[in-house]
């Protein structure tokens, strides 16, 4: 029995062979995920104190990461080699893995750029930015005369 490729009603420009050879090599899985840029997900979240921001960032270190603030821009960049090299043999292929990203967020005017926490743990990335004073909500009651 053979199998035949449709090309579902698409008609080919060059040749069905081209279409099939380029379709392999641009769903091929080795540079699916090695050129797809791997960003962490992001959560943030506002409360009446501060502003929250967390990063899913599993397998780095805390020395992994970078964190910087300039002017109102806070950036978060993480670095990572790996090298798996076992002496005594003689290899024909040596296998090297190098991951990095960077996320940039804007903080907004009321954050107070002298209060920022950050915490790794169990793969979280969490910073806590804090509000300035004049920018918590202040709630009282008001008499009526």
């Amino acid at each position: 029995m053979t199998l035949v490729k449709f090309n579902n009603g698409q008609k080919s420009v060059v040749n069905p062979w081209f279409n099939d050879v380029f379709d392999s090599i641009v769903n091929d899985s080795f540079f699916n995920d090695r050129f797809v840029s791997k960003v962490p997900a992001v959560n943030i979240a506002e409360t009446e104190n501060e502003f929250h921001i967390e990063l899913a960032a599993p397998g780095l270190k805390k020395d992994d990461f970078k964190i910087s603030l300039e002017k109102n821009v806070l950036s978060v960049s993480a670095e990572k080699k790996t090298e798996n090299v076992e002496e005594g043999k003689k290899y024909s292929k040596r296998e090297y893995s190098y991951n990095s990203f960077v996320r940039s967020f804007t903080l907004p005017e009321t954050a107070d750029y002298a209060k920022i926490e950050a915490e790794y743990n169990d793969g979280i990335l969490k910073l806590n930015v804090a509000k300035k004073e004049e920018a918590k909500i202040q709630s009282r009651e008001i008499s009526v005369k």
